[in-house]
């Protein structure tokens, strides 16, 4: 298979790693020429992962990939350029999404904004690192092209990236985007010292907000107890370095968001997600009390503030 990765972050380059190891060719496209320049001279990401080996991979800027030569382009973009990548991408070759967001200029899905070829979205608890250091993970494929989601599980499966396959693409690209915002609030909690049983209560009612929200738009039940759902939210809010979790614990200890972004030095989706999720929820009518509240926290309401409303919510029926 000849794969194009856009997008040469941590994830696109692990990704990139991953379909070299199964033996197909792969090019992947940056955005800036100084760092695909620097890829192809050291076979090294110098920004993303630089531990991993990339020999066998072709780097090169979005500008000069052949498309056309593709049999699957994989986005690998931060939700904010995905509507932007897409409607420039030339070519019909079919489309896999990593990217776990939604479209900040329209509230849509981010496979809605792929009109004119099939796509897929790939979605579980993937840790870029991990990935990269060839540790065994499982992951889901979901696309409305049920012949196009069993080809790509064949040829991404291996013994170390387990790829099973889920009909319910609403499901998963909700569960992908509402999975950060949660993220968010719980690496809060890490910050403020509230120990685990407040973390792992907050993941569970996290867990319900997504839910919730999933049915509301037509997603399935299970998707939401499986590994889009279930399994990408406990490595998302508990993993030491990720990004989300990791932003809201440094805004809980005094950092702004912008700060934090800076510190962290990559994309941190749940940010740019979390206003975008909220105005969905009121949308289709549904409460999302999490997400309502890291969008206050993000205009200005201090943390604690925040705990002492959800806290005192009338108590209820789970």
């Amino acid at each position: 298979m000849r794969a194009i990765v856009v997008g040469a972050g941590s994830w696109g380059t692990a990704f990139s790693k991953l379909l070299l190891e199964r033996g197909h060719e792969v090019a992947l496209a940056a955005r800036d020429a100084a760092q695909a320049r620097a890829i192809s001279t050291t076979r090294r990401n110098p920004r993303y992962l630089p531990e991993v080996d990339l020999t066998g991979v072709s780097a090169t800027t979005v500008e000069s990939v052949p498309f056309d030569e593709a049999d699957v382009v994989v986005l690998a973009v931060p939700s904010r350029s995905f509507g932007e990548v897409v409607r420039a991408l030339p070519g019909r070759a079919p489309v896999l999404s990593l990217t776990k967001g939604l479209d900040p200029e329209s509230g849509e899905r981010l496979s809605t904004l792929v009109r004119d070829r099939p796509v897929a979205v790939l979605s579980g608890p993937n840790m870029a690192e991990e990935i990269a250091a060839g540790l065994p993970t499982a992951a889901v494929i979901a696309s409305d092209d049920a012949a196009l989601a069993e080809r790509l599980q064949s040829e991404i499966n291996s013994l170390t990236f387990r790829v099973y396959v889920n009909p319910d693409l609403v499901g998963v690209e909700l569960c992908a985007a509402a999975k950060n915002v949660i993220a968010l609030s719980a690496g809060g909690v890490d910050g403020l010292g509230l120990g685990d049983n407040a973390k792992a209560a907050l993941i569970t009612r996290g867990l319900a907000e997504m839910a919730r929200l999933g049915e509301a738009a037509g997603g399935q039940p299970d998707t939401f107890a499986g590994l889009a759902g279930m399994g990408d939210l406990i490595v998302t809010c508990w993993h030491p370095s990720g990004r989300n979790r990791r932003a809201g614990e440094l805004i809980a200890r005094g950092r702004s968001p912008e700060e934090a972004v800076a510190e962290i030095g990559q994309t941190v989706e749940g940010l740019t997600t979390a206003p975008v999720l909220r105005d969905l929820s009121r949308r289709l009518g549904i409460e999302l009390p999490i997400t309502e509240g890291v969008c206050t926290v993000l205009g200005g309401m201090p943390l604690s503030e925040l705990l002492a409303s959800l806290m005192g919510r009338t108590p209820r029926e789970e």
